[in-house]
């Protein structure tokens, strides 16, 4: 039984991280309209910088992690205006958008890989917590319990910014009809700035925290994120982060005792069959609405 429970902590903490992705991607989707293929690489140069910070700096792990988290929401307000301000300035659709970010992916991916050598880099072990929480014949490592924690604070914390506070009104508004919500007084660019930065932020924290507990500091680390990120936020609904939020951490659960249980090789086919007949039956994901979506 211990075993049984280890893992689901194991899956649990492995999903935060997709939830935690999951919940800076569908804001993007669900506020501004664009499928960013470049949201993975956010993930991989947060989690770049905090192994600066922590390796070149000496910073503590907190710090570090900031540092990280910070990088990844500059990031991503950089590309928004830079690649996809001057397409919304001319109305060049969705399309215009997706291929812009496939090229700022590329683009991104290859310098996060020069940046690290062409290597997979691991953060020093004193720099982080690394020791095991025991609760009685339990235990789980300590960044386990850290993940876990600060995807159900930023859960909660986004949630509320959304559905109940004035600047969720002006995103839910943007979201909606853009060109409404101008005339209602809302700024509609600041809006997307402010969203651009939380998103980079929020997919920032998981790759800092997924480059510690996977020991696992390089471009490779966001393309594994995205992809399970992505799943997250259709399984789970774009347009609410308790939606992303449970589809991530369903999604980890599933792989860990799928890999337990089954079969390593197979856990992934297992995971994506299983998303695939939830979705067959309730397309609109768990949480799926109508709030965000765009005249």
């Amino acid at each position: 039984m211990s075993l049984f429970i280890e893992q689901l902590i194991n899956g649990c903490a492995l999903g935060s991280l997709y939830a935690l992705f999951a919940i800076g991607f569908g804001l993007v989707f669900a506020t501004l309209g664009i499928l960013n293929a470049a949201h993975g690489t956010y993930a991989s140069w947060a989690a770049i910088a905090a192994y600066w910070a922590v390796d070149q700096l000496g910073l503590p792990f907190p710090f570090a992690m900031l540092a990280g988290v910070a990088g990844g929401a500059v990031l991503a307000l950089l590309v928004d205006q830079i690649g996809f301000q001057p397409l919304r300035a001319r109305n060049a659709g969705l399309l215009g958008a997706l291929i812009t970010s496939i090229a700022c992916w590329i683009v991104l991916d290859s310098l996060a890989d020069s940046a690290t050598g062409h290597q997979s880099l691991s953060f020093p072990l004193p720099a982080y917590p690394s020791g095991m929480i025991h609760i009685g014949e339990i235990q789980f490592a300590t960044m386990q319990g850290i993940s876990i924690a600060a995807m159900l604070v930023v859960t909660v914390g986004m949630h509320w910014l959304i559905r109940y506070s004035r600047f969720g009104a002006a995103m839910r508004a943007v979201g909606w009809n853009e060109a409404a919500a101008s005339l209602s007084g809302v700024n509609p660019r600041r809006v997307v700035m402010v969203t651009a930065l939380l998103a980079g932020a929020t997919s920032g924290l998981a790759g800092v925290l997924g480059g510690v507990t996977t020991q696992n500091v390089s471009y490779t680390l966001g393309e594994g994120l995205m992809l399970k990120g992505f799943a997250a936020v259709v399984v789970g609904g774009y347009d609410d982060v308790r939606g992303a939020a449970v589809a991530g951490v369903a999604l980890g659960v599933l792989e860990v005792m799928a890999a337990q249980y089954i079969s390593t090789s197979l856990r992934d086919g297992i995971t994506y069959a299983l998303l695939l007949g939830f979705l067959l039956v309730r397309p609109r994901g768990i949480f799926g609405g109508v709030a965000f979506t765009r005249a």
